[in-house]
């Protein structure tokens, strides 16, 4: 895995999707240091030209950008997330556990199938059509 993420992250997540959303906002939910600023690129006003990453890379897969500026991809992803959360708890327990040489290759390619399907999967009946249900929703970062 890369270095460790320094935070706050920035989570960048389809929240139209509704297995995605239900996951990253329950991430939000817990985060309880304000490490974590999630970013629903399917919002109406994302912009991902500053970013340097088109809206197909971001739909393609999950990216999570740290405060320096490091880009993290999938399992990736998941891992800097898993970060933010104490070593003792299943999240930081499950950090440890994909970094291990036997799992960190299945995780990936499990990823990567989800990644496939994941435009077929239900969309949100509630998603934001207007940008206004994301009001009070991002952390100052």
């Amino acid at each position: 895995m890369p270095t460790k993420p320094q935070f706050p992250v920035r989570i960048y997540y389809d929240g139209a999707c509704s297995v995605c959303a239900t996951g990253i906002e329950r991430y939000g939910r817990m985060d309880r240091h304000g490490r974590l600023i999630l970013v629903d690129i399917s919002a109406p006003d994302f912009d991902p030209a500053p970013l340097g990453i088109t809206l197909d890379g971001f739909m393609y897969q999950m990216h999570v950008i740290d405060r320096a500026g490091t880009v993290y991809r999938n399992v990736e992803a998941f891992w800097a997330i898993w970060q933010a959360f104490p070593a003792s708890t299943f999240l930081g327990l499950l950090g440890k556990f994909v970094t291990l040489p036997v799992v960190k290759p299945v995780a990936r390619l499990c990823y990567h199938g989800f990644a496939r399907i994941r435009r077929y999967l239900p969309k949100r009946d509630n998603a934001c059509t207007t940008g206004s249900c994301r009001i009070g929703q991002d952390k100052p970062g």
